[in-house]
């Protein structure tokens, strides 16, 4: 009969907000509770020897509980948006360098067109658009992770409808080669995958991760792969590149690093603010995402949308999934 009655007060305090419901069960359940349980039954009776103090001991226990609940309910929220402060930081701080560079490399390669285009060679001019094509691209994608965080820092739930995954992964890869012509294999299995998710959100996630093993990871090949795993859709994305140093591995989607692809690498480019983003665009959607490198070279990147419903709460409550 305790255990009956301190579920009952935990299920109470878990599905509400607040500590009013849970204070009222524990009360409420206390006369359920004696009018069920205990002798005499159906029929209230506080006065038989022990009762009293039974109850009051009871009443005791499930408030704790009920004030327990609440208060870890009310720090993982403040910790979930303590962690979308720190992603706002680093944001701030990447953005600072991401933009700022390639802008001045534009305003740098635009100028000497504009004062010296007829002294130039024709190789030369085209060795200039093509940084500013390059630089131009690259603040585009910056722009778009702006974006996506802005789309999933909110306090309500993103918007999710049913998609067809395979038609998200050939969208992405489509964007994808308007700026690489590198060779893209995807495996999907035979039966449909209709996933609840916000499209717009996930093709950044694949575009990121693409563009990561080509700018830093010098890939020339990527693997794709989607597989239905429990009730979650399984997304791989592998390469044939350099993979990622060993040291940045742990904090791999932090975002608070800069390159992470090979020390030779662009040092204008810190794509560690958009595997930051991916990460968060994932979690929004109640999956998980991970990296690592292949013993066979290269690196792989894994992440799993839920097949259901799962709202951005429930995922809040559990961040390691």
């Amino acid at each position: 009969m305790p255990l009956i009655f301190v579920l009952a007060v935990a299920l109470i305090s878990r599905t509400t907000d607040g500590y009013l419901f849970g204070v009222l069960g524990s009360l409420i359940s206390v006369f359920f509770v004696n009018y069920y349980f205990t002798y005499p039954y159906w029929a209230f009776n506080f006065t038989i020897s022990g009762y009293p103090l039974t109850f009051v001991s009871l009443l005791a226990v499930s408030l704790i509980i009920s004030a327990a609940t609440t208060q870890i309910k009310q720090q993982e929220a403040i910790r979930a948006k303590a962690e979308q402060e720190v992603l706002r930081a680093n944001l701030l701080r990447a953005v600072s360098h991401d933009i700022r560079t390639p802008l001045t490399s534009i305003v740098g390669a635009s100028s000497a067109l504009l004062e010296h285009g007829n002294q130039l060679s024709e190789e030369n001019c085209r060795q200039l658009l093509g940084d500013i094509n390059e630089d131009a691209h690259w603040l585009v994608r910056v722009v778009e992770n702006l974006l996506s965080i802005t789309r999933i820092s909110g306090e309500t739930d993103i918007r999710k409808d049913a998609e067809l995954l395979e038609d998200v992964i050939a969208e992405s890869i489509q964007k994808f080669r308007k700026s690489s012509d590198i060779t893209v294999d995807v495996q999907v299995p035979q039966d449909i995958l209709l996933v609840p998710m916000d499209a717009i959100l996930v093709e950044q996630v694949l575009l990121n991760l693409m563009e990561n093993s080509v700018r830093h990871g010098a890939a020339t090949k990527i693997q794709i792969t989607v597989a239905q795993h429990k009730s979650s859709a399984l997304v791989r994305i592998q390469d044939n590149g350099s993979g990622i140093p060993r040291e940045k591995l742990s904090k791999l989607f932090d975002g608070a690093h800069g390159n992470i692809g090979s020390s030779d690498g662009d040092s204008k480019r810190n794509m560690g603010i958009g595997l930051s983003v991916c990460r968060s665009i994932i979690r929004a959607h109640g999956g998980e995402l991970s990296g690592r490198n292949l013993e066979s070279g290269g690196a792989e990147f894994v992440f799993t949308l839920p097949l259901e419903e799962k709202t951005h709460e429930n995922q809040r409550q559990n961040p390691d999934h």
